[in-house]
């Protein structure tokens, strides 16, 4: 830990052909957190019978939709690191190719590799709050990967979260700048945390919400955004968290 203000771990027990398989992992990172490159190390442990290529296969496919989709604050490293050890002794079946029990043991490493990245986001250097965005109604997942990310990585989105305030302009901005193509008139947007759930806009057109009521669900530690752009099936999720003067604080007092 050099920023970190918590360690990071997370665990997960599962059943493989009768035989129980564990999993658990660590990872540290706060600031300078953009992968695929960033300050980020992370550790994976499974005592799962598994070869080599499909360890590797699981791990390519999870990272992308874990590790690669969190942001602090778009600043990169050459230290990034993900690493992940099985060393069969569960005594299940070798797991050598595609199936159901390799879609199990990917939906492990997925479990646990969210949670991990999820407590990177929200322990971002400065950070006060874990803020999740869910794009939804996309023709292609790139398109929702590239809009999600565009607006948990703009600065006047991550202010505007620090502020606890309700400026869906600015996150429809950052999804207009993204590349990605859509309609905004088709957009819909909803905030939600553990004090509530509410429409601020319909149909690209900002709704008669409550201030006070947005302002009490911004306030909380963790805030998700859900945007459904009305476009196809697919989805994705990013997360990322507020900028504050504590992010500042720490970066013009670090030295290496």
């Amino acid at each position: 830990m050099t920023t970190d203000t918590i360690p990071k771990e997370c665990a997960v027990e599962f059943t493989l052909q009768g035989k129980t398989v564990r999993l658990g992992g660590m990872t540290k990172g706060s600031g300078m957190i953009h992968p695929n490159m960033a300050t980020m190390l992370c550790c994976i442990t499974t005592d799962c019978a598994i070869t080599k290529e499909m360890l590797q296969k699981a791990l390519s496919a999870d990272v992308k939709k874990t590790f690669n989709m969190i942001s602090v604050d778009r600043d990169t490293s050459t230290n990034d690191t993900y690493i992940l050890m099985a060393n069969g002794l569960a005594g299940n079946p070798v797991i050598d190719r595609e199936g159901e029990d390799f879609d199990t043991f990917c939906e492990a490493l997925s479990e646990v590799s969210t949670c991990l990245a999820k407590l990177m986001a929200g322990d971002g250097e400065g950070a006060h709050k874990l803020l999740e965005v869910v794009l939804s109604g996309a023709e292609s997942h790139e398109q929702a990967v590239t809009i999600s990310k565009s607006v948990i990585t703009s600065n006047l989105v991550k202010t505007a979260m620090a502020g606890n305030d309700a400026n869906w302009g600015r996150i429809l901005c950052a999804m207009g700048y993204s590349g990605a193509q859509f309609d905004p008139e088709q957009v819909d947007l909803v905030i939600s945390s553990a004090a509530g759930e509410l429409a601020l806009v319909k149909n690209g057109i900002a709704t008669d919400f409550s201030e006070e009521l947005a302002t009490n669900i911004l306030s909380q530690k963790e805030v998700r955004v859900d945007i459904d752009i009305h476009m196809g099936t697919e989805s994705a999720t990013a997360w990322g968290c507020d900028l504050t003067h504590e992010y500042i604080d720490i970066n013009a007092d670090y030295r290496s």
